[in-house]
């Protein structure tokens, strides 16, 4: 009678049948191998890696973008004719796409430290790639939609090198074991002679070293820390209450503004009135009130059919700043009987509160009845309120033309010209968006005298970044949360250089004691060689290391098993 034996009896292992499983589908045994893995799946991690860095940044740009969600989606209206809140898809796909594919680069790197083969199921190829067009298309469309705002990233690493330093820091010390698991194999093979080091040379964390060289202006003596800057209530407070209504300005200056911000737009009879847009759509009823006209020119209707129209119910529909959730019920009634607001109407509340007034005025086209007298019109209703509370030093005035009759203003502008320049036109005020101001730029400036107005500025961290580059006002369509920051965040100096220096040296001690582990390990896999086993197979119980090189053995396509079974060793299966 025969008696048949079963080769090995193997121990289950869940955990990589789990990882093998849900990255290449492969979830029986003998469905795996621990060869090395294909030029053709060592593409697709290749590919895989590259989606993960691309989302990476992609996830980054969005985080710190937050603080212009309203302004992307006020660009995308102009050119589409609709408002849509076009963010929240990008979010959520964003959201999705990062998650997705950094789990799978988990379990890549868990196949890789655990020498299994790269082999990445259809399904996810088909994943990756989806993902990695549409993260390319979205990167193209922004750039051709929003590119100036690409520039957000220098000043937004002002504020987030620390901790994106930090980071770097734990993720290139994680990755020490993997590293460490690839490389000593190979330095043992070879014999480099053993410095003391483990092999290590260099600390890969020291490249992202680099991260930290970023100017902080944060990082300084607190006692020369400049006073916080002023708040401008920037259409109002268009979080909380319609932009350009009486009822936003109202909110500003309670929230703490010190001035108030407005674009002006002059009627066919000549009153000014304030609005952002060109048209009447995004921001009133016009649809149902003047349907044939709503795409006719805000500035070609009469002060008598604009002050008709609605100016908050589309405020409620839309939540631009998803903000409405947080409005009491007694709000939301006084929002949808908001109207369009006059520049008198806004001046007279500046006065009473006794807050400056930044206006920045719109020329009409020539076709327009007002094309010729729209300068004085909108001089006469500004110096109708020139009364004590509202003297001609808190208005800016940021248009360009006739600035020689209008002395009596604080000039401002929008474009970012040389002091030299500035000077010649007699300009005192700078109005910039915060992606142009660097804190050279600023320093400048005020050394020569020119106040500094930064926009728009939503998001606490900028507050406190431009707060630390010494910006004397910033406007801003959430003065609550502006008024809020009562220190800026990451205000300091020696904790600072202690805490990046400690870290530092923590990862290279970290990453130090890896590779000490991982040598000693591997000079000890090494000692169980063929001979070692079958002459230790009987006298002693085996070790996992000793099935390990057992089952490379088998796996490698040797008949070494026979060889086992030949020498005594009736421990010795095969799956």
């Amino acid at each position: 009678m025969v008696r048949h034996q079963p080769l090995q009896v193997y121990e289950k292992q869940i955990f990589l049948s789990i990882i093998t499983g849900i990255y290449g589908c492969r979830w029986k045994r003998y469905q795996r191998s621990q060869d090395d893995s294909s030029k053709w799946e060592c593409l697709w991690f290749t590919i895989l890696c590259s989606s993960f860095f691309l989302l990476l940044f992609w996830t980054y740009f969005w985080l710190v973008a937050q603080n212009d969600f309203n302004d992307f989606n006020w660009s995308v209206y102009n050119r589409t004719g609709e408002w849509t809140d076009e963010t929240i898809p990008i979010v959520a796909s964003t959201t999705v796409g990062i998650s997705y594919i950094t789990f799978l680069v988990i379990l890549a790197l868990f196949h890789i430290s655990l020498g299994q083969q790269l082999n990445l199921f259809w399904v996810h190829k088909i994943g990756v790639l989806a993902t990695l067009v549409t993260t390319i298309s979205g990167v193209v469309s922004v750039d051709d939609i929003w590119g100036d705002e690409w520039e957000i990233l220098f000043i937004s690493l002002q504020a987030t090198a620390p901790f994106l330093h930090i980071g770097a820091l734990a993720t290139v010390t994680a990755m020490g074991w993997l590293v460490a698991g690839y490389i000593l194999p190979v330095a043992l093979s070879v014999r480099f002679p053993d410095d003391g080091s483990g092999g290590v040379h260099h600390h890969p964390g020291c490249s992202v070293l680099g991260s930290a060289l970023v100017y902080l202006p944060c990082v300084m003596d607190r006692h020369s820390l400049k006073p916080r800057p002023e708040i401008i209530g920037r259409r109002g407070a268009p979080m909380m209450a319609p932009e350009n209504t009486m009822l936003s300005f109202n909110r500003a200056l309670q929230q703490g503004a010190t001035s108030l911000e407005a674009e002006v737009t002059i009627s066919v009879d000549g009153v000014p009135f304030l609005m952002r847009d060109r048209t009447l759509r995004r921001t009133t009823d016009v649809r149902k009130v003047f349907p044939s006209r709503q795409y006719e020119d805000a500035s070609f209707f009469n002060w008598t059919e604009i002050h008709t129209l609605n100016a908050g119910q589309w405020f409620l529909e839309s939540d631009p700043y998803w903000t409405v959730a947080t409005i009491t019920p007694k709000d939301r009634v006084r929002i949808e009987n908001q109207t369009v607001c006059s520049l008198l109407d806004m001046l007279r509340l500046a006065a009473r509160a006794n807050a400056s007034a930044l206006l920045n005025i719109r020329k009409p086209s020539a076709q327009h009845p007002r094309a010729r007298s729209w300068f004085m019109d909108t001089l006469r209703a500004v110096l109708s309120r020139l009364t004590r509370p509202l003297c001609s030093g808190q208005v800016m005035w940021s248009p360009d033309t006739d600035r020689g009759r209008v002395r009596g203003f604080q000039q401002s502008t929008q474009e970012k010209l040389s002091v030299q320049e500035m000077r010649q036109r007699g300009i005192t005020s700078l109005t910039l968006h915060y992606s142009k101001a660097s804190h050279k730029d600023i320093q400048e400036y005020l050394a020569n005298n020119v106040s500094v107005t930064v926009y728009p500025v939503n998001e606490a961290w900028l507050y406190s970044t431009l707060w630390c580059s010494g910006v004397p006002s910033v406007s801003s369509d959430a003065p609550t949360s502006s008024e809020r920051c009562l220190t800026p965040s990451g205000l300091c100096q020696t904790a600072y250089y202690f805490i990046w220096i400690a870290s530092d040296l923590f990862s290279l001690a970290v990453v130090f004691m890896i590779f000490a582990f991982q040598k000693w390990k591997m000079s000890e896999i090494q000692s169980c060689n063929p001979e070692q086993i079958v002459l230790n197979v009987v006298t002693r119980p085996q070790t996992r290391e000793v099935n390990i090189m057992k089952e490379k053995l088998l796996f490698s396509g040797t008949d070494f098993f026979f060889y086992l079974r030949q020498n005594g060793d009736k421990n010795v299966t095969k799956e």
